[in-house]
């Protein structure tokens, strides 16, 4: 729409329309008390939903992203002590304030990328103290921060080192999810459920006892799903009614098409994709002709998609999996915001939905796609609070 006009009150939007009906109803003249914020030549659109994303981590490993640079695979780093087990062991010695000061400053940096809420996962705990600890980190780093934040539990997001060896250690540990791990992280303020789907990690029966578990304690399902084999993850996410399937890279057509009776949301994560070197990505546009709305989240972790920008996974999910720049900003705000139950609230320009708003220093929405390397976010308003200008923080988070 061009030639728009927004109006928030008590951080919900009022108004969202031409100007010329702006003016007729409100006059030209602001309002005692009101703030304005000039959008000429700029694009006002939703606040960005980053739909999948590891906050509460310690440590880095950036060694492993140039010895895949050298020819290395993610498996063969993986099978030499790196991959999700290394960051663990970082994470497991981290203190709870240095988790919570690691959340609380990757908020900032994605609220500068125009994010407004996200969804963000235990998963390098792999015990009852250390997921835990995860999870209070998380929500005290997002403590009063413009960014909101739905915490999902995943504890099955690899089987701990103590529980491997054999198969009696592993079925140990995916009963302790099921009996202690998801109720305390229920009780601890998590949403949602999640757990690693896939070859060599937890099997297709296996993560359906846990989903079904998390959701016994109130927890809605989400699924790491066919990343990297056509394990059936996509399918068992229709089987559990799942909120979502995330990655999909290896979907079949079958799990596909479950999804779509199911109203599964595809949460796809081409950062995710280019990262790690696979040069495959997930088949978004199979998936939008099937009927499955897509999401996008930036994946970001230490190890496989070290990014807060979803203006970056945007320009990837254009180029790389071929979706038009409408279809792009639908799925890192809408759809993004139905994977992770919040559509009712956010995610769209339109009254009675909370202002969360970004300014693009950009004549269209296809700049956040085509003019790409760059952050455009130049405003954002979080529940109609003034909290970017000019693409710096306000008030004391520009400290």
């Amino acid at each position: 729409m061009k030639d728009a006009a927004l109006l928030a009150e008590d951080g919900r939007i009022v108004f969202a329309g031409p100007d010329a009906d702006f003016v007729r109803l409100y006059g030209e003249a602001p309002a005692p008390g009101e703030t304005v914020l000039d959008g000429s030549g700029k694009t006002a659109v939703p606040g960005f939903v980053d739909a999948h994303t590891h906050l509460p981590w310690d440590g880095f490993r950036e060694d492993e992203f140039n010895r895949r640079l050298k020819g290395e695979t993610y498996a063969a780093i993986a099978a030499a002590g790196g991959g999700i087990l290394a960051t663990v062991s970082t994470t497991r010695a981290a203190s709870e304030e240095t988790l919570a000061r690691n959340v609380r400053a990757r908020l900032d940096l994605m609220l500068r990328h125009g994010t407004t809420f996200c969804e963000a996962k235990t998963g390098y705990g792999l015990d009852l103290a250390n997921e835990k600890k995860q999870l209070r980190a998380l929500l005290k780093g997002a403590k009063g921060h413009p960014v909101g934040v739905a915490p999902t539990a995943l504890p099955a997001h690899e089987v701990p080192p103590e529980r491997r060896g054999s198969s009696a250690l592993k079925r140990r540990y995916v009963e302790e999810c099921r009996a202690e791990i998801l109720p305390a992280l229920a009780d601890g303020g998590a949403r949602f459920v999640d757990v690693f789907c896939e070859e060599g990690v937890f099997s297709v029966e296996e993560s359906r006892a846990i989903l079904e578990a998390g959701k016994a304690v109130g927890l809605r399902p989400r699924v790491h799903a066919d990343e990297l084999t056509p394990l059936g993850g996509a399918s068992l996410a229709a089987d559990v009614g799942a909120l979502s399937a995330d990655h999909l890279l290896y979907a079949t057509d079958e799990g596909i098409e479950a999804m779509a009776r199911s109203g599964v949301v595809a949460t796809l994560l081409p950062g995710t994709s280019v990262f790690l070197r696979t040069n495959r990505y997930a088949r978004a546009r199979h998936m939008v002709e099937r009927g499955v709305a897509i999401a996008l989240g930036t994946d970001c972790n230490p190890g496989s998609s070290y990014t807060e920008s979803l203006p970056a996974v945007a320009f990837l999910a254009s180029l790389g999996m071929g979706l038009t720049a409408e279809e792009t900003l639908t799925a890192m705000t809408l759809n993004a915001a139905a994977s992770v139950d919040e559509a009712k609230a956010r995610g769209s320009l339109e009254p009675g939905k909370r202002a969360d708003i970004v300014l693009l220093d950009a004549p269209s929405l296809e700049h956040l796609v085509y003019h790409w390397g760059v952050n455009l976010v130049s405003d954002v308003l979080a529940g109609g609070e003034h909290v970017v200008s000019r693409g710096d923080l306000l008030g004391s988070r520009a400290s």
